[in-house]
């Protein structure tokens, strides 16, 4: 396929989710022949913050305007067999009309916020989506799948709401061989909502238990919160130095967003990449966890400080490093960036014949040719 990709950003993880996720969806897809131009807008947060300025997968370029994009890119969008449009990009609902006026391939959006964006919908409130674009979407790819998806199809008019959840590098994210430094550890950015979760998960654990070693790492948290003496702190770190981080900690925590554990069937990246380093997992609850790992076998599942102190210093050694070992198996079965290019392949020639398969239907062996020509200039 000719794919296009217009993301909020694949060169800059700072403050940001989305980076990870388009990176390995696009190095995915490339490695499995497809031609891929990924669209960034250029702004001055992610300009400062450059932790991949040439992606190695694909075709990465940057876009200064709405002008600019349709003046370079016009060509390249309408011969394209797939454009995606991610949620937060800059303008979302002009580029997204754009994209929908001028695509001759299949259109689809990319919601990796997708609760959020459903909130913001029904507040008249988001800046990237309205209710009125999303018919015009042949796909509409959701980092939350369970009923949230028959939601978007009954209320919003999508011809396809599928899953296509965040994944891991199984070549990054790969165990590294050194003693622990932290009993647990938490990474990712500062969120008003997470904050009581963290507060309440881990550090009333580090409280109760002073001799214990804790790690928090992630940007833009509020320069007033007061954290445990035995709590490090860390701020942003790039991509690939979660690995090292990971695997500097007995086990790590995962916290939801509210608005994903309400929507639930919303797994984060933490999951799937501190698994995948062979890291046990301490989890916060949701509806549909346990379709992606098994609680009690694959990760634990903690509601308190107590429960979680109890994970700590009460589980065996050698059944800690067995439920990370079981974790990674399952992650590296079913969670890994090649498996989501995969996924995508199939939900576009689903989409190409009229319909588009739901999870768990047979796919074929791969993609007919659909003949648009070559790129341009």
């Amino acid at each position: 396929m000719k794919v296009v990709i217009l993301g909020l950003s694949i060169t800059s993880s700072w403050g940001n989710g989305h980076a990870t996720t388009y990176r390995g969806l696009v190095r995915g897809l490339a490695r499995r022949g497809h031609d891929v131009w990924f669209l960034e807008r250029d702004v001055p947060w992610y300009a400062a913050n450059r932790d991949l300025p040439n992606p190695p997968h694909g075709r990465t370029e940057l876009y200064a305007s709405l002008d600019d994009l349709a003046e370079r890119f016009t060509t390249h969008v309408r011969q394209a067999d797939l454009v995606l449009v991610g949620s937060y990009v800059p303008r979302g609902v002009e580029v997204g009309a754009w994209v929908q006026r001028t695509a001759r391939g299949i259109t689809a959006f990319y919601d990796i916020d997708t609760p959020v964006t459903l909130a913001r919908l029904a507040r008249g409130a988001c800046e990237y989506l309205r209710p009125e674009l999303v018919p015009g979407y042949r796909l509409y790819l959701s980092f939350t799948g369970g009923p949230t998806l028959e939601r978007i199809e009954r209320e919003l008019g999508s011809p396809a709401a599928r899953p296509l959840y965040c994944s891991c590098d199984p070549e990054l994210h790969v165990p590294a061989p050194c003693e622990p430094r932290w009993e647990l550890g938490y990474l990712g950015t500062y969120s008003e909502d997470r904050q009581p979760v963290l507060e309440r998960l881990m550090l009333d654990a580090a409280r109760a238990w002073p001799e214990g070693r804790f790690a928090v790492a992630g940007p833009q948290y509020p320069e007033g919160l007061r954290w445990p003496e035995n709590v490090t702190r860390m701020e942003h770190l790039a991509p690939p130095e979660h690995p090292a981080f990971y695997s500097a900690q007995r086990y790590t925590l995962n916290v939801t967003r509210a608005d994903m554990v309400r929507a639930g069937h919303s797994p984060s990246v933490r999951l799937f990449e501190a698994a995948a380093c062979g890291v046990p997992i301490i989890s916060d609850d949701w509806a549909g966890l346990e379709t992606f790992f098994e609680p009690g076998r694959e990760l634990f599942v903690s509601r308190s400080g107590e429960e979680t102190l109890r994970y700590l210093r009460e589980v065996p050694e050698r059944e800690r490093q067995a439920m990370g070992q079981r974790a990674r198996q399952r992650v590296l079965a079913e969670h890994t960036a090649e498996h989501r290019a995969r996924t995508l392949e199939d939900y576009v020639l689903g989409a190409e014949r009229g319909g588009s398969r739901r999870p768990g239907e047979t796919a074929p062996c791969g993609l007919p040719s659909s003949g648009r020509g070559t790129w341009g200039s």
